[in-house]
């Protein structure tokens, strides 16, 4: 039934998108301004105590209704599944935005393309050249590609099942309002945020990444992973978009300092965090790859399709065993 209900999931999102500013999306938004205003203290314990009073209702109406309607019908089941999942992977969410800034640079319509790109990201696009455009278009489609659609198939596997997927983009999308600048906002909501969804990511960060390197170049991909990953400050971003680009066979991210460089991999062999500025310089880990061009888009489209049916041929293998067995 996993294997089915993701299939069908994809299968109508591919026919009727569901939109960013959808329903469900501004109902878990209230509900976050609500837990907000309620438990703000800038204490700990209450930022944990406001994310559960969001997150655990939602999952727990998601494996209640679940199992009371496997207790009726099999149909039923899996149709609430296949909702559970249409409503929580976002394929066409942003797939337009890539398509489009592609389709812009196609045209040399750098003005769209730039446009486009804001929408997205929210990045500053004034005056931003092609090599940028397409770097940050490569790595706000790595992030979404994973955190849409192999996060929420991970998720979907565990034992509660539909409740996974509701826990892991509740959690994804609290990370996002809480950690946006707010004067009214303390810290502590926003960092316990980021802490949840990093424990829930740690593992379908690490499984995408794999995935991402079968299906494209795997030297290059374990190659960045391993000394590259610390260019960005959010750790599982870092190994999503070194992954990812290797993969590609293409440099993301911005170049560091000669002597940080070489720090990082220091560092990162002894397990410790980086910091720019650590240490003394030694030998620069060597590059990889090229720079991005307008022909990588076109080869990120391939790559994220073959790792998703990479996935889905795992999700078959493992229905099948589980059917025979």
């Amino acid at each position: 039934m996993t294997f089915v209900s993701i299939l069908l999931a994809l299968i109508a999102e591919q026919f009727r998108a569901l939109g960013r500013n959808n329903p469900i999306t501004e109902i878990v938004r209230v509900l976050g301004d609500r837990a907000e205003h309620a438990f703000d203290t800038g204490r700990p314990r209450d930022a944990a105590l406001a994310w559960l009073t969001v997150v655990l209702p939602l999952v727990l109406a998601a494996v209640i209704v679940h199992y009371l309607l496997a207790s009726i019908s099999v149909a039923l089941t899996l149709a609430w599944n296949v909702l559970l999942l249409y409503l929580t992977l976002g394929f066409r969410q942003f797939s337009h935005y890539f398509t489009d800034i592609h389709e812009a640079l196609n045209r040399d319509d750098l003005h769209t393309a730039r446009t486009l790109l804001h929408e997205w990201t929210g990045l500053d696009t004034v005056d931003m050249p092609v090599s940028e455009i397409v770097r940050h278009t490569l790595e706000a489609a790595i992030v979404a590609v994973h955190r849409h659609v192999f996060g929420v198939f991970f998720w979907f596997l565990v034992p509660i099942g539909p409740g996974g997927v509701v826990l892991y983009r509740t959690a994804e999308f609290l990370n996002r309002q809480w950690n946006t600048p707010s004067n009214e906002r303390s810290p502590a909501l926003g960092r316990f945020a980021a802490r949840a969804f990093y424990v829930l990511d740690w593992v379908p960060s690490r499984l995408t990444a794999v995935g991402f390197a079968i299906v494209g170049n795997f030297e290059d991909a374990v190659y960045a992973w391993r000394n590259h990953a610390r260019k960005w400050n959010d750790a599982v971003n870092g190994i999503l978009l070194a992954s990812g680009g290797g993969a590609l066979g293409v440099r993301l991210g911005q170049p560091l300092a000669e002597e940080d460089s070489s720090v990082m991999l220091r560092t990162s062999l002894a397990g410790v965090d980086y910091a720019p500025g650590m240490g003394d310089a030694e030998p620069v880990p060597p590059e990889y790859g090229m720079d991005p061009g307008i022909r990588t888009l076109q080869s990120a489209v391939g790559l994220v399709w073959r790792a998703v049916i990479l996935w889905m041929l795992l999700l078959a293998m493992i229905s099948l065993a589980l059917w025979v067995g």
